[in-house]
């Protein structure tokens, strides 16, 4: 069924069938009715690719993402939900299309092919030549994450530099002094993943200004991983009363390596970081943390999105987020850790 038998039935010609289901031109209300009868008797539905080569629309976006590896991190999956869920209020589809070392291709074909209106790109680097690319064709992109030099770009991010700074002073204002930072993946560091470097930044100046004790360390995204990392930090600071990550992954790891080392939570040893809310509270007891508001970004990244492609001339505009922490149960006033001997400035402060 097409436009021409449509037409015919309507007693119209095809540019008014046209022009009636795309809304690009005025019609009547009366042939509007009569060509949607015919439309609903039919049950006809227009091609998408006959529309994007009529309009130069697919009224799809693209979403690109990191390859899995083992697994998506549910930070991650949340990001995706809601780009998905933003881009059909919209009216548009969403495909999904994975950026790494072994998948350039699929990246290419997105572009090449034009099989999206514009694309969101997750998982920045501080450096990254998917920006540059995109930047570089005038191609209509939005990033959830900030490059080195974020200026003229149109993005969403969140500040990890003063999220992990505040949760490093909240440790601080109920007396720790001996510090660990539990961070993403080596890989990922090496690659130059804006959260984990802008993290371990606000790590380290926050904790110079408090003058803590601290140690940071690399972390594979799995619960095996987080479990490890404990390890290595008792063993190589076993006065450590404290830890602040950026790896939810890990985090059901590290909660259980510190029972095995009979640190109570929050009695023993605090813990805290930037995760995702639904996370922080699926361990016991519940994380004090800064919550990523996963389905905001998504949303906000979509509205951007589709802003850009309305308004091709429009100023680039980016959206900064940096929520407040959440208190739960997983902080609380240093204590001397098992085996260790109490200091005397080891007295709790108020906590923001």
């Amino acid at each position: 069924m097409n436009i021409g038998e449509i037409a015919r039935r309507a007693g119209v010609s095809r540019s008014t069938v046209s022009y009636a289901l795309s809304g690009n031109r005025p019609v009547s209300d009366d042939t509007r009715k009569k060509i949607q009868q015919v439309v609903d008797e039919l049950g006809y539905r227009p091609s998408a690719s006959a529309r994007a080569l009529a309009n130069g629309r697919t009224r799809t976006l693209g979403l690109v993402f990191p390859p899995a590896g083992n697994h998506y991190t549910g930070m991650q999956l949340d990001f995706i939900g809601s780009v998905v869920e933003a881009a059909a209020a919209h009216d548009y589809d969403v495909l999904l299309s994975p950026s790494g070392v072994d998948s350039d291709r699929s990246f290419q074909r997105l572009l090449g092919e034009r099989r999206v209106d514009g694309a969101i790109l997750m998982e920045i680097r501080l450096a990254d030549d998917r920006v540059d690319h995109l930047a570089a064709l005038g191609f209509p992109s939005v990033t959830i994450g900030r490059t080195a030099r974020p200026e003229g770009g149109w993005w969403v991010g969140l500040d990890h530099t003063a999220l992990v700074k505040a949760c490093v002073r909240h440790l601080a204002d109920l007396g720790h002094h001996r510090v660990a930072f539990v961070n993403r993946p080596e890989q990922l560091l090496r690659a130059g993943y804006e959260s984990a470097h802008r993290g371990l930044e606000g790590f380290t100046k926050a904790a110079a200004e408090r003058g803590l004790t601290v140690r940071t360390y690399a972390c594979g995204d799995d619960a095996t991983s987080g479990q490890t990392c404990v390890q290595r930090i008792l063993h190589d600071d076993p006065a450590t009363t404290a830890l602040v990550t950026l790896n939810e992954a890990a985090l059901g790891g590290l909660y259980r390596g510190l029972a095995q080392a009979d640190r109570h939570v929050p009695r023993d040893f605090s813990v805290t970081g930037v995760v995702a809310g639904r996370w922080a509270e699926t361990v016991t007891p519940q994380l004090t943390a800064a919550d990523v508001p996963a389905a905001e970004m998504g949303r906000l990244a979509v509205d951007l999105l589709v802003e850009r492609l309305d308004h091709p001339d429009a100023a680039p505009r980016q959206h900064l987020l940096a929520p407040p922490i959440s208190l739960r149960a997983s902080t609380g006033p240093a204590g001397a850790p098992p085996g260790a001997t109490p200091t005397a400035d080891a007295v709790p402060r108020t906590a923001f």
